[in-house]
C-alpha cells in the first residue's frame, strides 16, 4: 500500500522542481520583459488550471503517444516510451501544477518595487545579478507559496495522470489513482487510509505555509 505513497512523493518532488524553474522563468519573462503575444503565452500557461484534468491528459496523450510528435521523436531517437511510465506521471503533474507556480511567481515579481532594480542596474549590476540579489530575494514569500501549492497540487493530480500514465500497480499507481482503484474494487479500508494520509499531508503543508507567512510578516519580512 505504501508504493503509491513513495511514487507520489517522488513524482510530486520532480514535478515541483520542473514547475519551479519553468514558472519562475516565464513569470519573470512575461512580467519584466516585452514579449510579443504576451497575453497568448500567459493564457496557454494558465489553461491547464482551467481545463478539466481529463482534457489536459487527453491532449498530453496525443502529444506523447507513440504516434504523437514528441512521443514518436523520443521513441525513435532515444528508445524512450513516455505513456504508461512514471515519467508520464511527472509530465502530467508538472503541466497541471505549473499554473500555480507561474501565478504565484508572477504576483511576487509584480510586487517588487522597480526602483530597487533600476538602482542596481544603474550601479552596474548585470541583469542576472539584479534578478538574483533583488527581484528573487524580495519575491521570497510568493515564491515559497508557489512551491508549496505546486507540490500539493502535483501530489494530488489524478485526471491527467490516469489518461497519460494509467493505473499500473507498482509502476504508475499514485495515491489518487490508488484511491480510485481501491474504491472501485471495494477496498474501503485502503481507500480510507490513503485519503486520510492525503488530507493530513495537504493540511500540514498549507498550515505550515500560513504559519511561516505570518511569522515572516510579523518580523517585517526579515
Amino acid at each position: 500500500m505504501f508504493e503509491p505513497v513513495i511514487l507520489s512523493l517522488k513524482v510530486a518532488t520532480i514535478a515541483t522542481i520542473i514547475a519551479f524553474f519553468l514558472g519562475v522563468f516565464f513569470a519573470y519573462l512575461l512580467t519584466k520583459k516585452k514579449v510579443p503575444g504576451k497575453n497568448i503565452w500567459e493564457t496557454i500557461l494558465i489553461l491547464p488550471l482551467i481545463l478539466p484534468p481529463s482534457i489536459v491528459g487527453y491532449l498530453l496523450l496525443k502529444v506523447f503517444s507513440k504516434r504523437g510528435p514528441i512521443g514518436a521523436f523520443l521513441l525513435d531517437t532515444f528508445g524512450i516510451q513516455v505513456v504508461f511510465t512514471w515519467i508520464a506521471c511527472v509530465i502530467a503533474a508538472s503541466v497541471v501544477a505549473l499554473p500555480l507556480m507561474y501565478q504565484n511567481a508572477k504576483g511576487a515579481f509584480q510586487s517588487v518595487d522597480e526602483s530597487y532594480e533600476l538602482a542596481a542596474r544603474t550601479l552596474g549590476s548585470s541583469p542576472f545579478k539584479v534578478f538574483r540579489t533583488i527581484t528573487f530575494q524580495l519575491s521570497g514569500p510568493g515564491i515559497v507559496s508557489g512551491i508549496v501549492l505546486t507540490f500539493a497540487r502535483a501530489l494530488g493530480e489524478f485526471g491527467a495522470t490516469l489518461m497519460l500514465a494509467g493505473n499500473i500497480p507498482g509502476k504508475t499507481q499514485t495515491i489518487p489513482t490508488s484511491i480510485y482503484y481501491a474504491v472501485v474494487t471495494g477496498k474501503d479500508e485502503q481507500a480510507t487510509t490513503l485519503v486520510f494520509l492525503m488530507v493530513l499531508f495537504s493540511f500540514a503543508l498549507v498550515f505550515g505555509l500560513n504559519l511561516w507567512l505570518k511569522k515572516k510578516n510579523y518580523n517585517g519580512g526579515s
